[in-house]
């Protein structure tokens, strides 16, 4: 008898075993879960490609120390601070002492111009245009500021230290280099300064804030004074005087957005009458790079020049004070006129 082999079972009849197997409900949720999740899970990587690295730049940029904004330069200046004279009509009874102490506010006028030393009356007299022993009622005289200051503002385009870095032993381990962190300018600093365009001027500074060359400081200066022969303690500046290339001391110093509470006060300054007059003269000019750093009241045309009374506080600084005198430059008549 021959004998029989059992069949193979077809492909088709396996899927279909294993179909009666599997519930029909979980092979719809099989079926939906993979419609579902494919495209989620697709959407999801491309989205971590995008989100990983901004949350990553995001916590390393809060780890990283933030980068100051530079101070920006304000626009110089069209005109430079102008030394200049005041008009008075002598009364009944003046004489130059008095004139200078009560119009002026020079308590040392008899001081600094003495008869005892007459080439100082003389000068005074040449100064005001009259002769002081034979003042009228009715005559016109000028009348400067003694030791004026300026209201200076500019860049800093080098500093250098008045004393020599000390050297220091070679260590014997290496120590890097910290970033620089500016000039020492604290035992004082030659600076040149750039306060108008083609004028530079050379500002002796004593500050505790470090200097970067670049840096823009506003500070209130001293402005050159005349010479005059036999007269160390000269108290007016000359008109003609250029600022380009002048030396000026710096006091009341600023650097960038940095107020130095411990810098130079002008009073510190010879020759001066700033502690017996209680105050001194300013001149400046009504503009960013000048007298609007300071904040004064004083509601004038920019570029308008000026020349102001300055009180001095019981610190040693330098304020204006409502109803301190105000004088505007008259350029037509060259000289200052109330405002």
């Amino acid at each position: 008898m021959a004998s029989r082999m059992p069949s193979r079972p077809r492909a088709s009849d396996t899927l279909r075993s294993l179909l009666r197997l599997i519930p029909w409900k979980l092979l719809l949720l099989l079926i939906l879960f993979g419609a579902i999740v494919t495209p989620v899970f697709s959407y999801s990587f491309h989205l971590g490609d995008r989100l990983m690295p901004a949350i990553s730049g995001f916590f390393y940029a809060l780890g990283v120390p933030a980068t100051p904004v530079p101070t920006p330069y304000p626009a110089f200046a069209q005109a430079l601070p102008e030394p200049g004279s005041v008009l008075y009509t002598v009364q009944e009874g003046d004489n130059c002492d008095e004139i200078l102490t009560v119009q002026m506010h020079m308590a040392d006028a008899s001081q600094i111009f003495s008869d005892a030393k007459p080439e100082t009356v003389r000068a005074l007299s040449s100064a005001i245009g009259q002769d002081c022993h034979k003042l009228q009622p009715g005559m016109v005289i000028r009348l400067s500021p003694q030791y004026p200051l300026m209201a200076l503002g500019g860049i800093i385009l080098k500093a250098r230290p008045v004393t020599p870095p000390q050297v220091l032993p070679t260590p014997l381990i290496p120590v890097p280099t910290p970033p620089d962190q500016g000039i020492d300018c604290s035992q004082g600093c030659t600076m040149q300064v750039r306060i108008a365009p083609g004028v530079v001027v050379n500002v002796d500074a004593t500050t505790n804030v470090p200097v970067q060359n670049g840096s823009w400081i506003w500070a209130f200066a001293t402005y050159p004074l005349a010479h005059v022969t036999g007269m160390s303690n000269y108290p007016y500046a000359s008109p003609q005087t250029s600022l380009n290339g002048a030396t000026l001391h710096a006091c009341q110093i600023q650097i960038n957005d940095t107020y130095d509470d411990h810098s130079s006060s002008c009073d510190e300054f010879q020759p001066n009458t700033i502690d017996d007059d209680g105050g001194a003269w300013l001149l400046g000019v009504v503009g960013p790079s000048s007298l609007d750093h300071w904040k004064l009241p004083l509601h004038l045309p920019q570029g308008t020049r000026v020349l102001l009374w300055l009180s001095l506080d019981a610190h040693g600084n330098l304020t204006f004070h409502k109803g301190n005198e105000v004088y505007r430059y008259d350029e037509q008549q060259q000289i200052y006129v109330r405002v």
